[in-house]
Order: C-alpha cells, then sequence, then structure tokens
C-alpha cells in the first residue's frame, strides 16, 4: 500500500520577482534532472509544507513547490494589514507559474492540486495545455456559485449544526443566513481597522472549515486551522478571492474543460467530501475527456482520511 516518500529537503529554492511589487518562494527537490511537478497548495492562503514534497518519488521527480502571492513565504505577507490584494487573484497565480516554469527552465510538467489548488491547476491547464504533461487532482473545488452556497450558504452546516451556528453568529449577519451575506460580512470584520478583530475573524473563518475537513474528527488537523498563524492568510486571502468569484464567469473551468483534452488526468475524490462535495469533480470529469474518476467511499476533504494517501500516490506513481 503507496505512503508518504521518505522525507527529503529542497535542493534548490529562492524568491522570485513576479511584478507588482510580488516575489513568490519557490523550492525544488528530488531528482534534479528528473520529471518535473509542481504542487499547487490549496486555501487560497495556506502555503506549502515539507509533508508535500512526499507525495511523489523523489527518484524519479523533479518536485516543484511554491508559496502562492501574500502567504508562506511569498511576500509581501497579507498578515500585515497593510499589505493589499489588488495585484492578488486567479489570472495573476496563472501568470507566476508562467514566470517559474521559464524561471526553471521548464518545458512541460505535470499539475497536482487539491481544493483550492485545483482550481488553479484546472486555470492554468486551460490556458496553458500544451505546457501540462499530466494532472492529479484531490477534492476538486473550482469555485461555482454552487460550492460557495454549500459551504457558506447553509448546506454544510446541515452536517455541522453546532459548528454553522458559530461561524454564522461570528460573521455578524442577521437574518438566515445567504453565501454572499456571510463572506460580505467576513470580508468586513477582515477589513476592519482593530487588529482583535480581524484575528478575531480569521479564526472564525478557519475554524469552520476545520470542522468540516476530515471525515472523522480529526485533532491534529483542527488545531492547524485554529492557529493563528495559519488562519489569518488563509482567511483574507481566500475571503478576496471568493467575494470576487476568483475573476472566473460561471461555471467557467467546466464550460472550457474541453480544452484539457489529450492531457491525461487522475481526479481523486471523497465521496463523503462536505467541503468540496464530489458534484464538482463529477462534473469535471464529464467535461474532461480523457480524465479518470476516482470515489474513495470512505473519505471527506482530507489528505489524510481513508484511502486518499493511497489513492494519490498511486497516481503520481502510475504518470511516472
Amino acid at each position: 500500500m503507496p505512503g508518504f516518500y521518505p522525507a527529503i529537503a529542497a535542493h534548490d529554492s529562492g524568491l522570485l520577482d513576479v511584478g507588482d511589487g510580488h516575489q513568490i518562494y519557490w523550492e525544488v527537490s528530488g531528482n534534479p534532472n528528473g520529471k518535473p511537478v509542481v504542487f499547487l497548495h490549496g486555501g487560497p492562503g495556506s502555503g506549502t509544507h515539507p509533508l508535500q514534497r512526499r507525495m511523489f518519488d523523489p527518484e524519479v521527480y523533479r518536485i516543484v513547490l511554491f508559496d502562492q502571492r501574500g502567504c508562506g513565504r511569498s511576500t509581501p505577507h497579507v498578515s500585515a494589514a497593510a499589505t493589499v490584494l489588488t495585484h492578488n487573484t486567479t489570472w495573476h497565480l496563472v501568470a507566476d507559474m508562467e514566470r517559474l516554469r521559464e524561471h526553471l527552465r521548464i518545458e512541460r510538467w505535470q499539475l497536482f492540486g487539491g481544493s483550492w489548488g485545483a482550481t488553479l491547476a484546472v486555470a492554468y491547464a486551460e490556458t496553458h495545455p500544451e505546457r501540462v504533461s499530466e494532472i492529479v487532482l484531490r477534492g476538486v473545488f473550482l469555485l461555482r456559485d454552487l460550492e460557495l452556497d454549500w459551504m457558506y450558504g447553509g448546506g454544510a452546516g446541515m452536517l455541522f449544526p453546532e459548528a454553522w451556528a458559530e461561524f454564522v453568529a461570528a460573521s455578524g449577519v442577521a437574518g438566515p443566513p445567504r453565501a454572499m451575506d456571510v463572506l460580505a460580512g467576513y470580508q468586513r470584520l477582515i477589513d476592519d481597522p482593530d487588529p482583535a478583530v480581524r484575528a478575531a475573524a480569521a479564526l472564525a473563518w478557519s475554524n469552520w472549515e476545520g470542522a468540516a475537513v476530515s471525515l472523522l474528527p480529526n485533532p491534529q488537523m483542527t488545531a492547524v486551522y485554529a492557529d493563528p498563524a495559519f488562519a489569518v492568510p488563509f482567511a483574507r486571502i481566500a475571503l478576496h478571492y471568493f467575494c470576487h468569484g476568483g475573476w472566473l464567469d460561471a461555471d467557467q473551468l467546466i464550460r472550457d474543460a474541453g480544452k484539457m483534452t489529450g492531457i491525461p488526468g487522475r481526479i481523486v475524490q471523497g465521496r463523503y467530501d462536505a467541503v468540496t462535495p464530489p458534484r464538482t469533480a463529477y462534473d469535471l470529469h464529464q467535461a474532461w475527456p480523457g480524465s479518470e474518476l476516482r470515489l474513495l467511499p470512505q473519505a471527506g476533504h482530507a489528505v489524510t482520511d481513508v484511502g486518499m494517501l493511497e489513492a494519490l500516490i498511486t497516481a503520481t506513481d502510475d504518470f511516472r
């Protein structure tokens, strides 16, 4: 049964100037002459972690990780209230990936992304299909209205009523909550001049996802979401993206999935994913010729759920 590959260190890293005053942190590990793969982290705003290097055979893969604008070790960081997000959009990130690919002198690379990372992977692949060798996706999220309505309009709250009640109460929204009202309420709080208000809003936002992320309660994972160092960039960047619809047309990434025809893809999805339910993974699979969908019967959204890690590493092994 595949498990994480052994821990490895990065052998190259740096900050890449991508314009607009932004520098993104990048690193490379594994085989310097191997098959290129880029890991796209979720959030948006969660940043990268050394554990993510271990999804790939280090003898075969040249493993690229990078922190998207405003988070991780990229600068400027959104934890500073003065940092503006004007030049932090889906299409800025797609352009950043192209700059990084060119900087590393990579002709084509495999894309690996989960949750928001899946959004970015599909947006990039539909823009630059000639630069993509394969795609592995987990917990597919494509910033559709139905997804935002589910997570922030009460759908997931049917499964987690205690956490939902706390989340809505912290938003300041009165009356029956609608997704756009909840998002707007949190956006106001995260932009409040009082740092205590901003911090409380970020923790409430992050804790809501932490409550729903695993099929079964996972204290180690919920502790990550309850860490202010994680919660502040996670909440601030996510709200910026969600309140703007990701700068995407409605269902744009499903509509344009035909642009990925000919790119082999593996979609790994938890049957009981309460954060990004299987509907979008299924719709993407139907619209993307050549993709394979694997629905895991005992998994939610978390990579630690039953069968998820095995399925993902099997996919990266198959694409070696």
